[in-house]
């Protein structure tokens, strides 16, 4: 658990934003969505997957180089969305994605 907590503190670029227990760690994400990390030893599989939908992933993908954090591929498909892929250490895919901008001579 310290090892996964320390990693996303890494991922997020910050300090979480709420502590509930000493096994448990929140960052707020916006103003209706949260990350939870969660010491559960049943669940810690690996078999997770989140998708965060951004604004700018090369921005993104910028603080990550400087964080250290790994990104595992760039995928683009085509007028639909770019994602890039993280793993945790646990083995959680985590997606960051950006959706393709409208065509702006099709409004």
């Amino acid at each position: 658990y310290q090892a996964a907590r320390e990693w996303y503190k890494r991922l997020m670029g910050r300090s979480p934003d709420m502590i509930p227990h000493e096994s448990e760690v929140v960052w707020q994400l916006s103003e209706t969505g949260w990350l939870y990390v969660v010491h559960d030893v049943e669940r810690a599989m690996g078999k997770a997957l989140l998708t965060l939908i951004v604004d700018d992933l090369d921005s993104h993908l910028a603080e990550f180089r400087e964080r250290h954090i790994v990104v595992n591929n760039l995928e683009v498909r085509s007028g639909k969305y770019r994602r890039a892929m993280i793993t945790d250490p646990e083995g959680n895919t985590i997606y960051f994605a950006e959706l393709a901008k409208a065509d702006s001579s099709e409004l």
